[in-house]
């Protein structure tokens, strides 16, 4: 089942092209698969917020969570590089894999319901709280529980293929063998503190060794999102991301 459900990921992503015109390209996709009675979900109340739902308040009878990795093709992190603000590539690439992953996730949906299971869709962005900018859904905590990647210190999810894409998740009740965890760290500062280049990177001081304030992050998504708004909802930035070692490889493996 897990072959399968990857190769429907996989395909769908490959022939996006042909379904909606578009500009972004990514590379293969990554899949991994969480147990839903995983007894890392309930510390997600006190890694992320109090509000975490677990996966059953999404689907009282899930058994089961599929996380996916789309890595974006070089020339996209690589737009980002120069500059305070984010480039129109790097903007055009965030709105159209979050309409990817809407239409990824109802595609899955449907191949799931011909299985004769069920799933529940989680939006890619924007469900947060909008004093506190804490999700009630952690796409990137769902995705490390699954054994998608290791967190960097730039709080961004580092997967096999990098950092540099976006995740998206469905809860079902499909029973799937979940994905095994690593111990190494993938990020070089929490490995042998080699590296700490995300934090001169980031370009608005949110981003320190000890803390991250995603208020002042939140401003400079802000400002990228009025530059671009003609794109649609681009509130983003990125710069901690981009021109790393881990941006898209894990570095520790090399």
């Amino acid at each position: 089942m897990k072959n399968s459900i990857e190769a429907i990921i996989k395909d769908y992503v490959r022939d996006y092209h042909k379904i909606k015109k578009i500009e972004t390209k990514w590379k293969e996709p990554l899949v991994s698969f969480a147990d839903a009675e995983d007894s890392l979900f309930y510390r997600l109340k006190e890694v992320v917020g109090p509000n975490h739902l677990m996966p059953q308040d999404l689907m009282e009878e899930a058994k089961s969570i599929i996380a996916y990795f789309l890595p974006f093709e070089d020339y996209i992190p690589n737009s980002n590089i120069e500059g305070k603000y984010s480039s129109r590539t790097w903007a055009v690439a965030y709105v159209e894999t979050n309409e990817l992953i809407s239409d990824l996730n109802s595609h899955v949906q449907n191949e799931i319901g011909k299985l004769g299971y069920k799933s529940e869709l989680i939006p890619a962005t924007r469900n947060y709280d909008t004093n506190t900018l804490i999700s009630n859904w952690s796409h990137r905590h769902v995705a490390y529980i699954a054994g998608l990647g290791k967190f960097g210190l730039n709080n961004m999810l580092i997967t096999r293929n990098g950092c540099c894409g976006r995740i998206g998740t469905i809860v079902t009740n499909l029973e799937i063998e979940p994905t095994s965890r690593v111990d190494t760290e993938y990020c070089l500062y929490k490995y042998d503190k080699s590296c700490k280049k995300c934090v001169d990177k980031c370009v608005n001081n949110a981003l320190t060794e000890e803390a991250f304030n995603r208020h002042k992050c939140r401003e400079m998504c802000i400002i990228n999102g009025e530059t671009y708004k003609s794109l649609g909802s681009s509130d983003v930035c990125g710069k901690c991301l981009v021109g790393l070692p881990c941006s898209s490889r894990n570095p520790v493996e090399i």
